[in-house]
């Protein structure tokens, strides 16, 4: 699985940001496409001095990751400076799978917080992500909630550990409004029979994204690192994309 999108330039002074995330966030092959995590285009976002490490996987909670040793895969790479990307929620709230299950108030937290004192123990930057929302809308045609109290938990968790938070739980959710309930779904996997070889039958999947949709969220992850002024990624950050900010 390539992990990596962008090779590293030893004569330069290269930052790494590495993710831990699930399905949303992760590298898909091509067999897969038109399906993109937004992790996978996140490298478009910064410039040649910023490298890009996708370690998300499908189906991972904060939980089954670290358990899979996953965690530590990337505490063995990472280095002083570097950053650490940490988004997981949707498979946390799996209260039917012991193996990924976590409460929001108490192991969510706790298991949370072991990729914040590891990354800090190698001297990296830990920011935390709340998770991107699932398309979904109420009868006004506003996007709604689907993580339970899982976005404020980590918010509380960043507050406690002076660790930075990008609520991309709110940001997603604003993205979905604006689009409204049609054009959202070309954010989304949605196709019809026959629109893409990889998917025959089509496909209506309000989780996962289509090229768009995850270049979308991964501007909104690089629009709060300049608003947050997370150095050096914030100086590294295209200078197109930047005047989209102003």
């Amino acid at each position: 699985m390539k992990k990596t999108q962008k090779g590293k330039d030893h004569n330069q002074n290269t930052v790494s940001i590495y993710v831990a995330g699930d399905s949303t966030a992760s590298y898909y092959e091509k067999a897969r496409a038109p399906r993109m995590g937004w992790a996978q285009v996140l490298d478009r976002m910064f410039d040649k001095k910023i490298e890009v490490h996708n370690e998300a996987a499908p189906g991972r909670s904060s939980k089954s990751f670290i358990e899979e040793g996953r965690l530590d895969k990337i505490l063995a790479e990472i280095e002083k400076r570097d950053y650490l990307f940490i988004q997981f929620g949707h498979n946390d709230s799996k209260s039917d799978d012991p193996d990924r299950y976590t409460d929001p108030d108490t192991t969510y937290k706790s298991y949370l917080k072991k990729y914040i004192d590891g990354a800090r123990e190698k001297g990296g930057i830990p920011v935390l992500l709340t998770p991107v929302e699932r398309r979904g809308f109420t009868v006004d045609g506003e996007a709604k909630r689907s993580h339970g109290n899982y976005p404020s938990a980590m918010k509380e968790l960043g507050l406690e550990e002076d660790v930075p938070v990008i609520d991309m739980t709110e940001k997603s959710m604003a993205l979905y409004t604006e689009a409204g309930p049609e054009d959202s779904k070309d954010l989304f996997m949605w196709l019809e029979p026959g629109e893409h070889s990889n998917y025959p039958d089509g496909s209506e999947d309000n989780t996962h994204f289509q090229e768009k949709g995850a270049v979308q969220i991964a501007k909104l992850v690089a629009e709060e690192v300049y608003g947050l002024k997370l150095q050096p990624l914030h100086s590294h950050i295209e200078k197109e994309l930047k005047k989209e900010f102003f």
